[in-house]
């Protein structure tokens, strides 16, 4: 696949960094210095290069979006138009200091991206685990037990290009939904974020769900 990056910070470059190693094509963008994007481009080797928004969006069959919510409006006009792109989401809609949502209960961050890009396919994914963990979780794929990840959206073809970029990471894809449940998985990213960064046993964490009785 041809994955574009929209943003370096931990997620973009780590998730990036991965999708490159398994041979997908990916492009990085949006940082503040062009130096970096070349950087992670070498660092990941595979199929990578630096590039702006606009390439990373031009040919890419996923794009990754991965800034803090307040940059989204000025990644997407850099990136121009998305109309028909899947746009696979982890960014948050965090408030400016990072203390709480700034939507949630009667609607969702990746709706609102939705709304605001009605012509894409926007799929909610990867903001429910930290950065910390995704290296090790990729060293780790070929093991029988992998964690879960859930991602949810409302376009089927979409979810399935979602779903093996999830297991490309060494996640099993857990489909939650249309993507109106982003608003119960943008909250409980915050809880997994409290149990990484508050808790005892340090942020290289990931959550399973099991069933049980069948």
């Amino acid at each position: 696949m041809r994955v574009g990056i929209l943003g370096s910070g931990l997620m973009g470059a780590k998730l990036g960094t991965i999708w490159a190693r398994a041979g997908h094509e990916v492009v990085f963008s949006y940082a503040r210095s062009e130096q970096k994007l070349k950087q992670l481009a070498r660092e990941a080797k595979g199929k990578a290069r630096a590039g702006t928004p606009a390439e990373a969006a031009q040919n890419a069959d996923a794009l990754l979006l991965a800034v803090h919510w307040s940059r989204v409006d000025h990644v997407l006009k850099q990136a121009g138009d998305v109309s028909g792109k899947v746009i696979v989401s982890c960014s948050l809609p965090m408030n400016a200091d990072d203390t709480g949502l700034v939507i949630a209960h009667t609607s969702s961050g990746a709706e609102a991206l939705a709304k605001r890009l009605p012509k894409a396919r926007v799929v909610s994914a990867f903001n429910t685990v930290p950065s910390e963990v995704l290296f090790g979780i990729y060293e780790a794929r070929r093991k029988a037990s992998r964690p879960s990840l859930v991602y949810c959206g409302d376009d089927a073809k979409s979810k399935k290009t979602t779903a093996e970029l999830i297991r490309d990471v060494g996640f099993d894809p857990v489909d939650a939904g249309p993507l109106r449940i982003a608003r119960y998985t943008e909250p409980f990213a915050l809880l997994v974020a409290r149990l990484a960064y508050e808790g005892d046993g340090g942020p290289e964490l990931a959550y399973r769900f099991e069933r049980f009785g069948q």
